[in-house]
């Protein structure tokens, strides 16, 4: 009985540190879905559309609590992680890294100073590139659609499927297209 015990209070303590989000060296949470590319944007975009995925870029840093939190409690999700697996092509950066990313424009600037020149401020911060850009756009001026911060799966994998869809030249904006998605699956749940 005491082995069974012990045995338990293992299991109780490994579980929740199995489902934990991997931190890499840079402190940073990493997840499989994440590719380690050389940073070009331009390449990337290439890699994306050959594998018949969407670009996404993701700014990140060291010890951001909303970062840990769509990790844990969002990117957790096994439906948002398959539909990301499948559908996007992800490349993670470091808002105050010092790896060289180079912009759609060719210029050539550390993680941050990139997301400077990107004005960006927050993490976590999606962007979402589209098929085809324009050699002398920036990143930030091409994605269809920026997500800053932290928000739960149901708004995550709503907003992955409507960029994917490109819902973004539909006349639904997204919170339209979100508020229908949640009553199509209070509908499902009540039939």
């Amino acid at each position: 009985m005491k082995r069974l015990l012990a045995a338990l209070a293992v299991l109780m303590v490994a579980v929740p540190m199995a489902l934990a989000a991997v931190i890499g060296d840079d402190g940073l949470h990493k997840e499989p879905w994440m590719r380690d590319t050389f940073k070009d944007m331009r390449e990337d975009l290439a890699e994306a559309n050959a594998e018949g995925k969407r670009l996404m870029v993701i700014f990140e840093q060291r010890g951001c609590i909303y970062c840990k939190e769509m990790h844990e409690n969002t990117f957790s999700k096994p439906e948002v992680a398959q539909y990301i697996t499948d559908n996007y092509f992800v490349v993670q950066l470091n808002m105050h890294g010092a790896t060289e990313v180079t912009d759609f424009d060719g210029e050539v600037l550390t993680e941050s100073d990139m997301a400077k020149k990107w004005g960006l401020m927050f993490t976590p911060l999606m962007l979402f590139l589209p098929e085809e850009v324009p050699e002398d756009v920036a990143a930030n001026r091409a994605a269809v659609v920026s997500m800053p911060g932290a928000f739960g799966p149901s708004t995550t994998y709503d907003l992955l499927v409507w960029v994917r869809e490109h819902g973004y030249d539909s006349d639904e904006d997204f919170q339209r297209y979100h508020a229908r998605m949640i009553t199509e699956r209070q509908q499902d749940t009540t039939e």
